[in-house]
């Protein structure tokens, strides 16, 4: 019989390894009971946008917290700005403007020269590629010697044509002549905003002469006033007297070409994709779009031009949460987002997926979009144009009521748009 005896020594080892034991139970639960909870940030964004874009702003912001609730808790303002005046508000008080606002491109350069506008540093290169890469229109808008400074948001900012079907043939629609002469027959008209020089650019440059802004962004060429070119500038001036006095004409800015549609009296007009929603309410399978007519000029049929535009996204180059504000720029110009404002405000989308959606490519005012976008031109105009634009449409839908020379009155305009910026 062999007599196997116990080692002492594994009895050593195995209190040892039962105190350790113990000990990291003990000290476990011990930890537990003085665990602290992830304490979660918070701070304050601001936006602007206009009346259309707050509600959009509110789901965006809202949603984008429930996506982020355990990272940081946001409080936010939204604000009423416009696109169109968000540039003069920011460079008025630069360190106090939101951290996150929306502007058109076509003030993207003095503001970015003004070093107002944040680099964009994250998700770059998803942003360009969304919007069709870096070779697309868009993505020569928003980037400087290589870097990203705004993020696309709608690229509905054109205009076209706008018919009612009740009272026009597919030859009506092909001259403004047409249109004006239909409109005149039915006791109707036809509209434009002549004292906006968004709209007025069509007749010039479909005559071959020229607007741009000079690489600084602070000054502007332009030869509207040309005489040794193939049309001078008086022959445009004199074209747009003609439409002026005719019967089936009137001017009419944003709110009343709406409300001239909704009452009846507008059954054709020149105007942009933000009103689709409502001219398709008032004129139902009535409502058309399609590409600007052609105009007579010196007895010749001219193809209208326009501008084609974006709105974009800012962000305050002083914002004190530069990481938070890009990653919620970048969700409220996302693919669903841009979706969304097409369809609850109208506006197309930039976003290259979302535009090639089943919903957007049936919507009348995208494709008149895009049949006019042939004959379209990237908005880039300092503000000494607009304004000098202005008075210059109000006399000649005035119908020239001072009788002013044509040449004067065009040398006077384009004395005042090629002003530098600070004069």
């Amino acid at each position: 019989m062999v007599n196997i005896k116990t080692n002492p020594l594994n009895k050593i080892k195995k209190l040892i390894c039962l105190v350790a034991v113990l000990s990291l139970v003990v000290g476990g639960l011990s930890g537990c009971g003085s665990k602290k909870k992830k304490e979660i940030p918070t701070i304050q964004l601001s936006l602007w946008g206009d009346e259309r874009s707050v509600p959009l702003l509110e789901d965006a912001v809202q949603e984008f917290q429930e996506l982020h609730k355990d990272e940081v808790k946001i409080e936010y303002t939204i604000s009423l700005e416009g696109e169109d005046t968000c540039k003069e508000t920011v460079l008025g008080d630069p360190e106090h403007a939101a951290d996150i606002f929306a502007f058109a491109d076509d003030q993207f350069d003095e503001l970015y020269h003004a070093g107002t506008l944040l680099e964009v540093t994250e998700d770059t290169d998803t942003i360009i590629e969304a919007v069709g890469g870096k070779e697309s229109a868009i993505a020569d808008v928003v980037t400087r010697d290589g870097k990203v400074y705004a993020y696309p948001m709608t690229a509905g900012n054109g205009y076209f044509l706008y018919y009612n079907k009740a009272y026009f043939n597919e030859d009506d629609l092909k001259t403004l002549d047409g249109i004006l002469d239909v409109a005149a027959k039915n006791d109707k008209k036809f509209t434009m905003d002549f004292s906006n020089g968004w709209y007025i650019y069509s007749f010039f440059k479909g005559a071959g002469l020229e607007l741009s802004v000079s690489e600084d962004g602070l000054a502007n060429y332009c030869n509207w006033n040309a005489t040794d070119t193939k049309y001078k500038g008086v022959d445009v001036a004199q074209a747009m007297l003609d439409i002026a006095a005719h019967p089936g004409f009137v001017s009419y800015g944003d709110d009343d070409f709406v409300k001239g549609v909704q009452e009846g009296e507008i059954i054709a007009g020149v105007n942009g994709a933000w009103n689709a929603g409502k001219v398709e309410a008032a004129w139902g399978d009535d409502y058309g779009a399609i590409k600007l007519p052609t105009y007579t000029l010196n007895g010749k049929q001219v193809q209208m031009c326009s501008f084609a535009g974006y709105k974009l996204i800012g962000i305050s180059a002083y914002t004190k949460y530069p990481e938070w504000s890009m990653k919620l720029a970048e969700y409220i110009t996302n693919e669903d987002n841009q979706l969304k404002r097409f369809e609850e405000i109208g506006e197309c989308p930039v976003n290259v997926k979302a535009a090639q959606s089943e919903k957007v490519l049936e919507a009348p005012a995208v494709a008149a979009l895009a049949e006019q976008s042939v004959y379209g031109n990237v908005q880039r105009v300092a503000q000494p144009y607009w304004d000098a634009a202005v008075k210059y449409g109000i006399t000649i839908a005035g119908q020239n009521s001072g009788e002013r020379d044509l040449q004067e009155l065009l040398d006077t305009m384009v004395e005042e748009a090629t002003k530098p910026v600070d004069e």
